[in-house]
């Protein structure tokens, strides 16, 4: 079976064009080197697959006949993606907080004054 057909058989990619645009990016790597949407993927292969900032991990434990359901997801794959992808994705939308709220609007004059000030710290006048 193809790698962008599993991809989308085991529901990481909502449909085959996206998988394959993913292969094309290089997003999709099997055994540490990246490989074209047409590559074939048998039981025991080790797929790294990048999305939404993190970078999947799965083994292939069986090839679906087609699109499989999402309780039986789990038949067809091993997700062995350690817990520190999922963890930094936490920390990076902790670190997007800024001080102002969204949808406060543009900054205001005294905004870009401390700004300025801040930015100016380390130059000497």
């Amino acid at each position: 079976m193809r790698v962008d057909k599993y991809l989308w058989c085991i529901r990481y990619v909502k449909t085959r064009n996206i998988g394959t645009q993913a292969c094309k990016k290089g997003a999709v790597k099997i055994g540490g080197s990246t490989v074209k949407a047409s590559r074939d993927v048998f039981p025991g292969d080790r797929i790294s697959f990048r999305k939404n900032q993190i970078t999947y991990q799965i083994e292939v434990l069986d090839l679906p006949q087609s699109r499989v359901g999402a309780k039986l997801v789990d038949l067809y794959r091993r997700d062995v993606t350690p817990k520190e992808a999922f963890e930094q994705t936490e920390l990076l939308k902790y670190s997007k907080t800024y001080y102002r709220k969204k949808g406060v609007g543009r900054p205001t004059k005294k905004d870009r004054r401390d700004i300025e000030d801040y930015t100016s710290l380390g130059e000497e006048e």
